[in-house]
């Protein structure tokens, strides 16, 4: 091993991890590690300026006295070097926080559906693949959705979409993940809550949005939602969970709507295929 090659790579490894800024989670973490970087600067900068003087003092090639070289690199080097410095870090580590910020908003921005503000499929189907617990998951179904558009708008559809992932969101909380999953069709999953207990939960929102009407220009619109529940052992993944829940929809949907109706079992349905099941349930509703 060649250790002078491995000492100075060291060394040059340890000065970097000494001098990089990293991440930051607040503006005051952005001024407290500038001050602690510009600090370490200040005293690496007098260190050699020390040094420098010492080995010209050495070789006599210092053109004033060696105390009046010390006391100037006292004075001026870690006061020149720590204000440099610490303009340099704050300017960078701010523009490295508000990049950071920027990424996470985009980040976020990606995983939620602006509409209703849950979370998006995508980021559902991920969250939901990668819990390794048992949980139960619930679709939802806004009843005869297309008849709100047509008699009051796409706006008042809108409205009442936004009013149901309120209701969700409130009934739920962080007891379960909540989004909206396409058009009218929502769905949660909880790994927090028994079986019974997230039935209970589900009877409590489908409730709520029967007895809240939902305030649009000109009036208000009452809607009712049917939903399919379902539970999930640690190792089963989204879709053919998915396929039990939507099985169990379907039956709330031809059973009278406006109800909810559970699928305990965790083998596949006894069905058709599930683009049957689709086209059975669009013409129903």
């Amino acid at each position: 091993m060649n250790w002078r090659v491995y000492i100075l790579g060291a060394a040059r490894n340890w000065i970097i991890g000494q001098l990089t800024l990293g991440e930051f989670d607040s503006r005051r973490h952005v001024w407290h590690k500038a001050i602690v970087m510009a600090c370490k600067i200040a005293l690496f900068a007098y260190g050699i300026n020390l040094v420098a003087n010492l080995g010209m003092y050495q070789f006599d090639l210092l053109p004033f006295s060696l105390s009046a070289g010390l006391i100037a690199a006292t004075i001026l080097t870690p006061t020149i070097a720590f204000s440099v410095a610490l303009a340099v870090y704050v300017v960078l580590g701010f523009a490295i926080y508000d990049l950071g910020v920027s990424r996470a908003e985009l980040e976020h921005l990606s995983r939620t559906d602006m509409l209703s503000g849950l979370a998006n499929r995508r980021d559902f189907l991920e969250k939901f693949d990668r819990c390794d617990l048992e949980k139960t998951l619930m679709v939802i179904d806004i009843d005869r959705f297309k008849l709100v558009n047509d008699n009051y708008g796409h706006s008042a559809g809108d409205e009442v979409i936004a009013n149901v992932a309120d209701m969700l969101a409130s009934v739920f909380g962080d007891r379960g993940v909540c989004a909206r999953i396409g058009g009218e069709e929502f769905a949660v999953f909880s790994a927090k809550l028994s079986f019974a207990e997230f039935a209970a939960l589900g009877e409590v929102v489908r409730n709520r949005i029967a007895g809240t009407p939902t305030r649009v220009q000109g009036g208000s619109v009452s809607v009712t939602i049917s939903a399919g529940i379902t539970r999930a052992l640690p190792e089963h993944k989204f879709r053919e969970t998915f396929s039990r829940a939507d099985k169990a929809l379907y039956d709330a949907k031809t059973g009278g709507r406006n109800r909810i109706v559970l699928f305990y079992d965790t083998a596949p349905p006894a069905f058709q295929t599930m683009t049957d099941e689709k086209q059975a349930r669009a013409s129903t509703d």
